[in-house]
């Protein structure tokens, strides 16, 4: 039997990941003490591995595809095959952002005002490059975390660090004065794995779905009975990925009306199709909107 040997991102993004495949179709399962978690696919073989990694394996045709941000992909300097980009995170559907932070009291303003500091990151290859390019003598060292630390207790004269709101790096006290990169989440896989067509079409196949679930999560289905001499009235209150969806009602002078829509939308447009109207208005969930 054809496989596929899968990258599920371990640390911050795990949950959410596996949150994303079950609504596209696959249950992944995770045992604490496993790093190969179950999946409700005979042809995927799933891994459990840090984000910062991924790409390297990939690139290496340990594993066939897999999640990782663009970020790790640019630290490793991985040559891998980018399926495309799935925005999502623990926190919010918008990018992350690297930053480049100083304390609020520093004198530093720009790039150029780091010639000589020291700079503390875990993404220290992809920063030693860019202010290289920049001509900009910067000494990056490695952090292993609380980051933001390093600049507050004097270890670092600024940091760059990824951030998707800022209010952690303002609430310790700095201030962000450059943005190097944004960031999210990216389907990978290795060039020799896309060349074959069973694997490409599965890794196609996944993209596709994860798309999908990813586009429902904003979207809800609408569903309301309405007269047929309100209708174009109605139809004209709503928005729709495409012409709604109209059926008659059995021996009735009503017709049955389903669209889908925006999910930020709803709140404002229930009234407004009551008042046209609309009655017996259902909203529903939606897995996937392909």
């Amino acid at each position: 039997m054809n496989k596929l040997r899968l990258g599920i991102p371990k640390g911050s993004l795990q949950n959410a990941t596996i949150n994303l495949f079950e609504k596209s179709g696959w249950k992944i399962s995770i045992n604490s003490r496993s790093y190969f978690p179950d999946i409700n696919d005979p042809t995927i073989e799933c891994s459990l591995c840090r984000a910062q990694e991924m790409s390297r394996y990939v690139e290496r045709g340990t594993l066939d595809a897999g999640l990782t941000g663009r970020d790790w992909i640019e630290e490793n300097d991985s040559d891998v095959h980018v399926v495309g980009d799935l925005v999502y995170s623990k926190v919010s559907q918008n990018p992350a952002k690297w930053v480049l932070a100083v304390p609020g009291d520093s004198n530093i303003k720009a790039l150029e005002d780091l010639q000589g500091k020291k700079i503390g990151t875990e993404l220290v290859n992809f920063t030693k490059r860019y202010f290289k390019e920049r001509n900009i003598d910067v000494e990056v060292e490695f952090s292993w975390g609380a980051t933001e630390a390093k600049a507050v207790s004097g270890l670092a004269d600024a940091i760059v660090e990824v951030t998707e709101t800022g209010s952690t790096i303002r609430a310790h006290g700095l201030k962000i004065i450059h943005e190097l990169m944004e960031t999210n989440t990216q389907f990978i896989a290795n060039k020799e794995s896309v060349k074959d067509p069973w694997k490409r079409e599965k890794i196609e196949q996944i993209y596709l779905l994860l798309q999908g679930a990813l586009r429902a999560e904003n979207m809800v289905g609408l569903k309301m009975n309405v007269p047929a001499k309100k209708m174009e009235e109605v139809i004209g209150i709503l928005p729709s990925l495409n012409a709604p969806t109209i059926a008659g009602l059995h021996n009735s002078e009503w017709v049955s009306v389903e669209v889908v829509v925006d999910s930020s939308i709803v709140r404002d447009l229930i009234p407004r199709l009551m008042q046209a109207g609309a009655q017996g208005i259902i909203e529903y969930a939606l897995n996937k909107v392909i």
